[in-house]
C-alpha cells in the first residue's frame, strides 16, 4: 500500500480540492513529508509539461498515483451525460488527452462530478448517456493500460451515483474491465452502511481510495475509525494507493503533516 496527496498547479481554480499548489514545490514537500506519490488534479493535460514532471518526480523518488478531474467539471461545466453531443465530444477529447498523460505515469484517471447530475432529467436518460461516454473512454484507454475510476460522491454534492453500492451497479452496466471504483471514505461516511465492511465486500472493483476524516480534515482529526478501515483493507489484501483529499487546514503544510504522521502507522510498503 502506498500513500499519496492531491496537488494542483499554481493557477488552479479556487475550488480545486488539493492540499498544495505548484507542482515542483508540492512534489518536493510530499517527498519530505513521507508520501510515496502525488495525485495530479488537472483540468487539462497541457497544465503540466511531461518532461518537467518526470524530472521533478525522479529528483524526489516520487510517483504519480492518479490524475483527478474535478476541475474539468468545475472549470468548463462539461459532463459525460450532457444532452448536447458536441459538448460530450469536447469532454471526451479532454479525457483522451488526460488518458494519454496517464499512460506514461499513473495509468489511472478518475471521474467524479464530471459524470453530471440528474437534475430535472430522467435517471434513465442520464445513465444511458453516462454509460455511452464511459464506454468510449474505456475503449480508448484499454490499449494504453489505463483504468477509468468512478468516484461515488455524496448526495449533497450530486444526485447521481452516491454510494459504493450504486457505483458497483453502474460499473456492471458499463461492462468494461478497465472501469473501476474509487471510494472516498468521506463520502462513504455519509452514504454507505459501513466503510471498512463495504470496502472489503466490494474490493474486486476497487482500484484506488481517497482518505479524509469525517470533517474533511486530515485523518485523525475527526471521528472516522481508520483502524477499522485498514483492518478491512488488510483482510481484503488491498495493496493499491490511498490518497489524501482533505481541506488544507489549519494550513496546507500542517494538514499534510498531520495526515502523513497519522496514516503511516497503517501503511505497509
Amino acid at each position: 500500500m502506498e500513500l499519496s496527496v492531491a496537488i494542483a498547479s499554481k493557477n488552479a481554480l479556487p475550488s480545486a480540492f488539493v492540499v498544495w499548489r505548484g507542482f515542483e514545490e508540492s512534489i518536493r514537500k510530499a517527498s519530505e513529508y513521507g508520501y510515496h506519490g502525488v495525485e495530479l488534479a488537472l483540468k487539462s493535460a497541457d497544465e503540466i509539461t511531461p518532461s518537467l514532471l518526470s524530472k521533478w518526480l525522479t529528483a524526489e523518488n516520487m510517483k504519480v498515483s492518479c490524475i483527478s478531474t474535478g476541475q474539468v467539471y468545475a472549470d468548463t461545466g462539461l459532463m459525460f451525460s450532457d444532452r448536447d453531443p458536441d459538448k460530450r465530444e469536447k469532454v471526451i477529447r479532454i479525457f483522451r488527452e488526460l488518458i494519454d498523460l496517464a499512460a506514461d505515469y499513473s495509468q489511472l484517471v478518475n471521474v467524479g462530478r464530471v459524470r453530471g447530475p440528474i437534475g430535472d432529467r430522467g435517471r434513465e436518460e442520464v445513465e444511458g448517456l453516462f454509460i455511452e461516454t464511459t464506454r468510449a473512454l474505456c475503449d480508448y484507454a484499454a490499449p494504453k493500460q489505463v483504468k477509468i475510476l468512478l468516484e461515488p460522491v455524496n448526495r449533497y454534492e450530486i444526485d447521481f451515483i452516491n454510494s459504493v453500492e450504486e457505483g458497483v451497479a453502474i460499473l456492471k452496466k458499463v461492462d468494461r474491465p478497465n472501469f473501476k471504483i474509487m471510494p472516498d471514505v468521506f463520502h462513504m461516511n455519509i452514504e454507505d452502511r459501513t466503510i471498512g465492511g463495504e470496502l472489503e465486500k466490494n474490493m474486486e472493483h476497487v482500484a484506488y481510495i481517497h482518505l479524509a476524516d469525517s470533517n474533511r480534515l486530515a485523518p485523525g482529526q475527526g471521528h472516522t475509525d481508520f483502524h477499522d478501515i485498514f483492518k478491512h483493507l488488510g483482510k481484503a489484501n488491498y495493496n493499491g494507493w490511498v490518497s489524501i483529499e482533505i481541506l488544507p487546514e489549519p494550513d496546507p503544510d500542517r494538514a499534510a503533516r498531520q495526515a502523513s504522521d497519522y496514516l503511516r502507522q497503517f501503511i505497509v510498503n
